[in-house]
């Protein structure tokens, strides 16, 4: 059977995962009155919470007697990685392009990767029902972005459909019949190449996926790129150095049909396909045939540009919450984590029980510590910081930066400019995008943004939306102000009660209702001015047997506001940590003792 292999790769809501819906049902992958949840392929829960793909996955179809296989990815620029181990994979991919936002920056990332590997992308403009669509500008965009990123003259002259993922058709032309995804299919088929490897050769896979499953083990996706694969063939794995990492047997091969993985007997070059057995192979090593003696070429991920510190919880509640509160079990996890996924790092800190953990951004990291509080973990995280490099040949510090995009109400517009300048922020462009909206572009330092997008969507009432891209590393930018207002810090160990909270609220914003456990140095609520101020949240009323003329006043106690685990992140200072449990995301000081603070305070001005 003739082999097709593609991605489908586009900006963050753009509308992949719903389109490979379509392609599965209209391909005949589901049986007729068959039940099918929306966005199929997003089967992680954080991923059917957030709306948002996390982890590339794949999915195959039949078409006219030829097996496509589908990668959707990750439209998020902190899961750049996943996208970039999947481009070595395919042979074509979709771009999908929304009618109305027109390109973004996650769009420009992964057609930039596309364009280099030499791959000639389908463009679909999606949406296209939408009013407010723009088909004709946005198709002049694209070509735009092409030419920018160094397309050639062969990828320039790129097919372009008009679609609705959500209606279920694609056609050549703006008003074309609007039946089916027909046209889709058919493009693939003569658009994108057949893989051209040879079947003949020693079989070998570079493994581009890693799973875990509870009755398989490990699982290695990846594209064969010569030879064949057999059930219960022998293999041995291949570093990218060329050291042996292990031998073994393939005791499960797995291809994909539609959604499902099933077990085939065998695979030959081209097509995409899982394999178990093996121990300690992992991403990018080379599985191949035992007379395999040089590994794969396998492309490079860009590293990471954010660190944060993992840590055991040791505050007063740590091991009351959680069943995995260990250095060793928080150690055994990360360093899962780091073999499945490419752009994440760990490293042993100068500090005692706890770990380096460097990856793309917040929103990778957040959804890291999200996954690992749900499996029962209790951990304390630091601050995000940015990871810096010297220049060579200057020996200038330098630091990450990042391009901004902004679509924002014409009246907010001044306030976001401000914030980001202040962020040390350089605005590159603004133009009118139609509807009474803006489009702002900033070159910043990746630190300005950190814990910005809270405030960002108050500032904009919750109607602005920002997209941000890795830019390369630029001269290190100065001192960028932190958060200007001081904590309220307990001074106690006890449940908050109301009566001392009630007074309370006049210092400053509050994060604890009544009732919820507190302890000394846990941070209780935002200071109305700059300094930090200990306070005493257990105090009750004094009872005395002599009756009071009136009635005593009706307490009432303004709503906390309630930090959700990114905006903790966002919002801690250095000297501050998020503690993190099944149940709970509180906020405290590293140093819980008051006096031990106030020495290390001393110390910090001193240095």
């Amino acid at each position: 059977m003739d082999i097709r292999n593609i991605a489908i790769i586009a900006h963050v809501d753009h509308g992949k995962t719903t389109l490979v819906d379509q392609l599965l049902r209209q391909s005949g992958a589901y049986r007729e009155h068959q039940a099918v949840v929306e966005r199929a392929l997003d089967r992680n829960d954080l991923e059917k919470e957030r709306g948002i793909t996390i982890l590339a996955k794949c999915a195959s179809v039949v078409w006219h007697e030829t097996r496509i296989n589908i990668v959707d990815t990750p439209g998020h620029a902190d899961f750049g990685g996943e996208v970039e181990r999947i481009l070595n994979m395919v042979d074509g991919a979709i771009v999908l392009v929304d009618a109305a936002e027109g390109v973004l920056p996650q769009t420009k990332f992964v057609v930039g990767k596309a364009l280099q590997r030499g791959i000639k992308p389908i463009v679909v403009v999606n949406k296209i029902d939408r009013q407010d669509a723009r088909a004709d500008e946005v198709h002049t965009e694209v070509f735009d972005l092409f030419a920018a990123l160094g397309a050639t003259d062969e990828q320039l002259d790129f097919p372009m459909l008009y679609a609705s993922g959500r209606q279920g058709w694609a056609d050549a032309e703006l008003n074309g019949p609007r039946k089916d995804l027909s046209a889709l299919f058919d493009l693939v088929l003569s658009h994108v190449k057949a893989p051209a490897l040879d079947a003949e050769a020693p079989f070998a896979m570079v493994a581009s996926i890693l799973e875990y499953d509870q009755f398989l083990g490990r699982v290695l996706t990846g594209r064969i790129e010569q030879g064949r694969a057999r059930l219960n063939m022998p293999v041995r794995v291949l570093r990218q150095d060329g050291t042996v990492v292990e031998s073994g047997r393939l005791t499960k091969l797995l291809g994909f049909r539609g959604l499902d993985r099933v077990t085939v007997e065998e695979a030959e070059a081209g097509d995409i396909v899982a394999v178990a057995g093996l121990t300690d192979a992992t991403i990018p090593d080379s599985i191949g045939a035992p007379e395999l003696t040089q590994p794969l070429h396998a492309i490079p991920v860009d590293p990471p540009t954010l660190a944060m510190t993992f840590r055991v919880n040791d505050g007063p509640l740590g091991g009351k919450e959680g069943k995995k509160v260990t250095s060793r079990q928080i150690r055994e996890r990360l360093l899962r984590e780091a073999e499945g996924n490419v752009a994440i790092k760990i490293t042993e800190s100068n500090e005692a029980d706890a770990f380096e953990v460097a990856g793309r951004g917040e929103l990778q990291l957040g959804v890291l510590i999200e996954t690992m509080r749900r499996e029962g973990f209790e951990l304390s995280i630091g601050r995000p910081r940015v990871l810096t490099q010297t220049n060579e040949e200057t020996g200038e510090r330098e630091e990450p930066f990042e391009e901004v995009l902004v679509d924002v109400d014409e009246p907010y517009s001044g306030v976001v400019v401000e914030k980001l300048s202040r962020r040390k922020g350089q605005m590159q462009d603004m133009r009118p995008s139609g509807g009474g909206k803006v489009r702002l572009t900033f070159i910043m330092p990746s630190r300005g943004l950190i814990g910005y997008h809270g405030e960002f969507l108050t500032d904009t009432r919750g109607t602005g939306i920002m997209n941000r891209l890795f830019a390369g590393y630029r001269p290190w930018a100065g001192t960028i102000e932190g958060r200007r207002n001081g904590s309220l810090i307990s001074s106690e160990n006890g449940a908050t009660v109301q009566y001392a909270l009630w007074y309370l609220q006049e210092r400053g914003t509050l994060f604890v209702n009544p009732g919820e456990a507190v302890y000394v140095g846990m941070i209780l609520g935002e200071h109305s001015r700059e300094s930090d101020l200990d306070i005493n949240p257990i105090k009750e009323k004094k009872l005395t047997n002599i009756r009071a003329a009136g009635k005593d006043e009706a307490m009432l106690l303004i709503p906390p506001r309630r930090l959700n685990l990114e905006q903790a992140i966002a919002y801690i200072e250095d000297d501050e940590l998020v503690e993190v449990t099944p149940s709970a995301v509180r906020i405290r000081k590293r140093y819980l003792d008051p006096n031990e603070r106030k020495r290390n305070e001393k110390k910090s001005v001193a240095a």
